[in-house]
């Protein structure tokens, strides 16, 4: 079965962010389906980028997901953190042993939610205390059990390539990290 990512796209996302983790992950056989968290198709990013979206969330099923992921960018970090929706299924996820990633000011979204206690996680600069609980760490890219945490937009890539190895394997990962010509992490 082919493994399936929900990427929740939200009003100010960073949007190259979102896109060069997506662009791996497709390139790696990963089914994934952006999804608008503002009730729009079309979301517009933290830097006037319109990205037209496969779906709403309201008419979404993110049990299906086999990771959740969340973009960062300010403000759609803040309009993920208040999706009641959301944050019930990423409690979901985890409790059902599925994956949750996020990049940048994302990882806030987890922390704020409990779900960094105990874990290794990294941010933007200027998040660490909104990873209430969590250890954190300078890496561009750590996972720690099922949520993956990545520091920015540099790092993007890197998540793109860790997430495709978590789930269609590190082989996968590395021959579409050869053909993009990557040879940074």
């Amino acid at each position: 079965m082919k493994a399936m990512v929900y990427a929740c796209l939200a009003e100010g996302l960073e949007e190259v962010e979102c896109l060069a983790a997506v662009d791996v992950m497709i390139r790696s056989g990963i089914e994934v389906k952006l999804v608008s968290m503002s009730g729009e198709r079309t979301v517009t990013g933290s830097h006037g980028i319109s990205i037209v979206t496969d779906m709403l969330w309201e008419d979404s099923q993110p049990d299906e997901a086999d990771c959740i992921f969340l973009p960062g960018g300010m403000p759609g970090t803040k309009h993920l953190a208040e999706h009641e929706g959301l944050a019930k299924a990423l409690e979901k996820a985890l409790g059902e042993e599925r994956r949750v990633a996020a990049i940048c000011a994302a990882p806030s979204v987890l922390g704020g939610l409990g779900f960094l206690q105990g874990k290794k996680a990294t941010c933007y600069p200027g998040f660490e205390d909104k990873l209430i609980g969590a250890q954190y760490t300078k890496q561009g890219v750590v996972t720690d059990r099922l949520i993956t945490t990545a520091r920015g937009l540099g790092y993007a890539l890197d998540l793109g390539i860790e997430l495709a190895g978590l789930l269609v394997g590190r082989e996968t990962a590395a021959t579409v990290k050869a053909a993009i010509q990557y040879d940074q992490c």
